[in-house]
C-alpha cells in the first residue's frame, strides 16, 4: 500500500536577497527547531529561498530565527508563516497539480513568492476556487505565478482577494470568463514552455503545399 504523503500544520517561505544569508538562515531554522525543510535553493535574480514545515510552533520559531537574520543583515526581501495552510496550497506549493475546472480562470503574477503564498492562501480560504498551479521563482525572473480555476463568480472573488493582499507586489493579474477548451488541454499539462505539448485541433488552418527550391 502507498504511503500517504504528510501535511504539515504550518508553512514558512522566506526570500533572501543574497543566496549566502539564505544558507545560513537555513542552517539557523533548522537547528533552532523540529522542522522539515522541504525546499532551499536558489532563485532569479540571485535570490535564494527557503520553505520549512512542521508543527505551528515548531515551525513559527525557526521562522523567527530566520526572519531576525534576514532583518539584522537587510538581505531580508520577503517572508510568510502560515500557521494554517490551506491543504491544496500546501500540496501545491510541494509540486501538486489539479486539472482546472468550471468556465472561469485567475492567473495572478507576484514581485516575490512569498507575496504569492499568502494572497492565494487568503484566496483559497474564502473561496470553493480549485488552486491549479502554483509555481515560486524557478524560470520566471523570481516572480510567482497561481492558477485558480472555477466558476466565474467565485474566480473572480478570487482574484480581488489576491490583488488586494499582494497590494504593491503585485505583478500582474488576468481574469478570462469563458476559457478556451483548447487552452484548458495544454494548461493542464502545466504552464512551463519547454513541457507544453504541441496541440494542433483538426480545426486548425495550413496553407497549401508548395514546393521548395531545395526539395528540387
Amino acid at each position: 500500500m502507498a504511503q500517504k504523503k504528510k501535511r504539515h500544520g504550518a508553512l514558512a517561505l522566506l526570500e533572501f536577497e543574497t543566496i549566502a544569508a539564505g544558507v545560513l538562515a537555513s542552517d539557523l531554522m533548522v537547528k533552532r527547531a523540529p522542522i522539515a525543510l522541504l525546499r532551499c535553493g536558489t532563485i532569479h535574480p540571485g535570490r535564494f529561498l527557503v520553505l520549512v514545515g512542521g508543527s505551528v510552533a515548531s515551525t513559527e520559531e525557526a521562522f523567527g530565527v530566520g526572519v531576525k537574520l534576514g532583518e539584522t543583515e537587510g538581505t531580508l526581501s520577503g517572508s510568510v508563516f502560515l500557521g494554517d495552510v490551506h491543504p491544496n496550497l500546501h500540496d501545491a506549493v510541494l509540486g501538486a497539480r489539479r486539472d482546472l475546472t468550471g468556465d472561469a480562470l485567475a492567473v495572478v503574477e507576484t514581485r516575490s513568492s512569498p507575496a504569492l503564498l499568502a494572497a492565494v492562501d487568503a484566496a483559497v480560504k474564502s473561496t470553493p476556487v480549485v488552486l491549479s498551479e502554483v509555481r515560486l521563482g524557478d524560470d520566471l525572473g523570481g516572480h510567482a505565478l497561481a492558477l485558480l480555476s472555477g466558476d466565474l463568480t467565485d474566480a473572480e472573488t478570487a482574484l480581488g482577494i489576491c490583488t488586494d493582499r499582494a497590494g504593491d507586489q503585485l505583478l500582474s493579474q488576468t481574469l478570462l470568463p469563458r476559457l478556451d477548451p483548447d487552452l484548458r488541454q495544454v494548461l493542464d499539462r502545466g504552464t512551463r514552455f519547454s513541457l507544453c505539448p504541441a496541440f494542433e485541433p483538426a480545426s486548425a488552418e495550413y496553407p497549401e503545399e508548395v514546393a521548395c527550391s531545395w526539395d528540387a
